[in-house]
């Protein structure tokens, strides 16, 4: 992944972070977030489909406390999947990015995949 589609990606979710409400913007800051490939992810984890565009795992804001550190929230983002989705295009790609990461977000809020979609994210 060229370093390049990396920080468009950061900063696209930087951004998405600061136009929350304050209070939503709080929660943001508590789920970090991981910038990957596919590939890269594929060898240490099969279980992730190859069409992944972004995942959610750990425990959700209305789960009691992590008691083990693979249990610890994050948000995890295949760029190289949303760069294809996206055909190349740079605002594409920041769109997808965006969409990608409000989604996995809404997870860590404790939405189901029904509630994500009917809040525009699915």
């Amino acid at each position: 992944m060229q370093k390049e589609w990396l920080q468009l990606a950061q900063q696209e979710v930087e951004a998405s972070i600061r136009a929350l409400p304050e209070d939503v913007r709080a929660a943001a800051n508590e789920c970090p977030v991981q910038f990957e490939t596919y590939a890269e992810a594929s060898q240490h984890d099969a279980d992730i489909d190859e069409d992944t565009l972004g995942l959610f795992q750990g425990v959700n804001r209305l789960d009691p406390e992590p008691d083990s550190p693979e249990l610890m929230p994050r948000i995890r983002l295949f760029l190289d999947n949303i760069l294809e989705l996206a055909h190349g295009d740079r605002q594409q790609f920041c769109r997808e990015v965006r969409q990608t990461w409000l989604h996995e977000f809404g997870h860590y809020l404790g939405w189901d995949e029904d509630e994500v979609s009917h809040r525009g994210l699915g």
